[in-house]
């Protein structure tokens, strides 16, 4: 078997696609694997032991970028696609590459749920809604465990890791409290408590250079409190979560790291229904209430009367009680 696995983007699907190469090489040890994806994302999968290449287009790049990419590809002869991203770019090239004999799979979008749950707020989706866990269920036509393989998926370069544990001195739980979108975030005021309820815990701030407000959380307490958001590029981002004792995460990308580093997390779940954790180390924070999800990507609008019901409602206190039941363990 000669397989491609082709998943472009974004962070934290192309984080949870990646047991989806830990998978097949176990259950096909003898395959030989490849992936294409975006440039960005390149050192997150090309150290995972069981892929064998990584192609890549740059962001940005048109059709003639990926026709010519094609070409250069078509010389492997693919004996099994599989397109975990399906959107038109994806299926132009899982088209190109599809060899007579061979198999193409794409992992199913289920646009008709979409319509039935944001239009008429009618959810036929499992309750909670695992991506990783739908980017392994097409893999039985290939009969595959769909069973997700143990972490570490995400395998990242020893020497970073090393640099990081330098720069960021002894133990420490790191914190993502910034998303894509703003009703994702849980409000700052209380994760300056978690801070305040957690004494003797340093913290680390993970975030982008836009996410200037993390600048307020630091007078939590300026000691035990270091922000480097926009101080670090992704792949050191993952290596600063992969050496913490904890993370703390919004529904964002940086969640996906820990589940796939074997690091606890304490999940905050608010609008969004479809990145849920899945790991056993996962500690997931939510609502149940009659508007969630209420939107594709948390983007909104919030339909509730009390603005961000969903994660103004998961108090602090019992998030401090969480991470300190997971640093005592």
């Amino acid at each position: 078997m000669k397989i491609l696995i082709i998943r472009f983007s974004s962070f934290g699907d192309v984080l949870q696609s990646l047991s989806v190469a830990g998978r097949l090489h176990a259950d096909f040890p003898q395959s030989q694997i490849h992936w294409v994806t975006r440039e960005e994302f390149v050192p997150l999968i090309e150290r995972h032991p069981a892929v064998h290449k990584v192609w890549s287009l740059k962001k940005g790049e048109g059709l003639g970028a990926l026709l010519k990419l094609a070409g250069r590809m078509r010389a492997e002869k693919f004996t099994h696609v599989y397109d975990a991203h399906n959107n038109l770019r994806s299926h132009i090239l899982g088209w190109l590459l599809w060899r007579p004999g061979g198999t193409l799979l794409r992992r199913s979008i289920y646009r008709w749920k979409r319509f039935l749950l944001f239009r008429w707020r009618i959810n036929k989706f499992p309750q909670p809604f695992s991506g990783q866990f739908a980017l392994l269920q097409p893999l039985r036509r290939w009969e595959a465990s769909v069973q997700a393989p143990p972490p570490p998926q995400l395998f990242l370069d020893p020497a970073l890791l090393e640099k990081m544990r330098e720069r960021l001195g002894g133990p420490f739980v790191a914190l993502a409290p910034s998303a894509a979108f703003v009703l994702k975030r849980w409000p700052l005021e209380y994760w300056a408590e978690l801070i305040r309820l957690s004494p003797g815990t340093r913290f680390v701030l993970l975030g982008g250079p836009e996410d200037r407000f993390l600048n307020e959380l630091v007078q939590a307490d300026p000691v035990r409190v270091r922000n480097l958001a926009g101080q670090l590029s992704l792949e050191e981002s993952a290596a600063a979560v992969a050496i913490s004792r904890a993370l703390v995460a919004n529904d964002t990308g940086l969640m996906h790291v820990a589940e796939q580093t074997g690091v606890p997390c304490l999940a905050l779940m608010g609008p969004a229904p479809f990145g849920f954790p899945s790991r056993e180390r996962t500690r997931i924070f939510e609502v149940e209430l009659w508007c969630r999800p209420c939107s594709k990507h948390g983007q909104g609008p919030c339909v509730n009367n009390e603005l961000q019901k969903c994660l103004r409602d998961i108090p602090a206190r019992d998030v401090a009680e969480g991470l300190k039941r997971v640093l005592n363990a």
